[in-house]
């Protein structure tokens, strides 16, 4: 309920039965402060007015009083801070920080409709908290919040690529490379496919671009998928003996062939495929990056992704037991979702690092040309009526869903925001 408390004072939503302190002290709040996600009084830099003196400084929030000293702020200096000591119940009347300085107390008062719909979405036990009332919210409204969530899982994304990018010595092309690979195993193996990218180095792979046998060596190789007893499969056995020589030159260190999962997913999604489809990509492919800064149009973006498959994968799933001939390259779905997942974010971190505001517009348009997700998540939004028009929608629903619905973070929801405030004859509870 702290977190409530937050809120409250943020958005100034409080019902102010007393302008005093606990002390009898006119209180006057002229601005709530900065809300602090981290170590340290909740809010900084608040304004607020007791008697005739102004007091610019920090505000902390508890439901006891008594928190103060359970949470030991009373011996830690960050405190000495504090103008005030907001609290919703009194069972501690003196209150002091380090200095043993006496800390102004306000008891606040949550008005009854908004701790009433908090609890209700609270304690909603649905896919989505408010399913039942998002249509209230104006489609104006809804827009904006999208835009934002957008914003906002792109720039989670970019932190990963920094990370990798910080890891990889700023080599783009590695990065994009094991960027790609994660997201080439289509959420099951995400992890399995960023630690194949990352103990195979793109270099390597460069080196063999001329022999697509030797570049699936190389990669089902690392991935421990050569690694079969009994097998007669004279495919297998010629990739195993490349693999025996590469690895040794590379002194590289195989996986295990179990982190590849295959279970309960569909044939083109088993690993070897998909190895072997990010094989026939990378394997054929010079200056990752480059080409892709030079792409323009949504149709040749995927274009670049319409590599094929050697013969032998177009009988086969897996070794040894063959299938009816199909073709098995990727197909339009798979491609945009590689693009949503990989090329969007690194053209945008690309033009935020290099102040190269061409390439974020260029990663807001491609999302803006490829149409909708179509996932059980952006599915379940448009069940609720809200509109999704293309790819960057659908990135912004599922935003929404992993980083507040599933988190129960209604509060900071701008569609939380809006049900909170809603009165009782608005927002039915019952």
């Amino acid at each position: 309920m702290e977190t409530l408390l937050h809120y409250v004072w943020k958005h100034k939503l409080c019902t102010f039965d007393s302008f005093k302190t606990t002390e009898g002290r006119i209180l006057e709040i002229i601005d709530p402060g900065i809300y602090n996600f981290h170590a340290g009084p909740d809010f900084f830099n608040a304004k607020i007015k007791m008697d005739d003196k102004i007091w610019v400084g920090n505000i902390e929030i508890h439901t006891f009083s008594s928190e103060w000293y359970k949470h030991k702020h009373h011996l830690d200096k960050a405190y000495n801070s504090v103008i005030l000591h907001v609290v919703e119940f009194v069972d501690e009347i003196n209150i002091c920080d380090e200095s043993s300085r006496l800390i102004p107390q306000w008891i606040i008062k949550i008005p009854n409709h908004i701790k009433q719909n908090y609890l209700y979405l609270l304690n909603k036990d649905s896919f989505i908290p408010c399913i039942e009332r998002i249509h209230e919210v104006s489609d104006i409204y809804l827009t904006d919040w999208k835009e934002t969530l957008l914003i906002e899982r792109l720039e989670r994304k970019a932190k990963n690529i920094l990370q990798l990018l910080d890891d990889n010595l700023n080599d783009w092309n590695e990065v994009f490379y094991i960027v790609l690979a994660r997201n080439f195993g289509f959420g099951i193996n995400n992890d399995a496919f960023e630690r194949l990218a990352k103990t195979l180095p793109l270099k390597y792979i460069l080196k063999h671009s001329d022999s697509p046998a030797q570049v699936e060596a190389l990669f089902l190789g690392q991935a421990g998928l050569l690694e079969q007893e009994n097998i007669k499969d004279d495919y297998c056995l010629f990739l195993q003996k490349e693999y025996d020589f590469l690895s040794k030159k590379y002194q590289l260190q195989k996986l295990e062939a179990h982190i590849f999962k295959s279970l309960r997913i569909r044939p083109n999604n088993f690993p070897h495929i998909k190895i072997v489809q990010l094989a026939g990509f990378i394997g054929r492919k010079q200056g990752l990056l480059s080409q892709l800064l030079e792409t323009e149009k949504l149709s040749d973006f995927q274009s670049l992704f319409a590599a094929s498959i050697g013969e032998y994968w177009k009988t086969h799933y897996h070794f040894e037991k063959a299938s009816k001939e199909k073709d098995k390259r990727l197909g339009l779905s798979a491609i945009n979702i590689i693009l949503i997942n990989t090329v969007v974010p690194i053209l945008f971190v690309y033009g935020k690092k290099k102040n190269q505001k061409q390439h974020i517009e260029k990663a807001f348009q491609l999302l803006e040309a490829i149409k909708p997700e179509n996932n059980y998540i952006v599915n379940s939004f448009v069940r609720t009526g809200i509109k999704v028009s293309h790819a960057g929608d659908s990135q912004a629903l599922i935003q929404l869903k992993k980083e507040y619905c599933e988190q129960k973070k209604c509060i900071f929801c701008r569609i939380g925001h809006k049900l909170l405030n809603k009165t009782h004859s608005e927002f039915k509870l019952l």
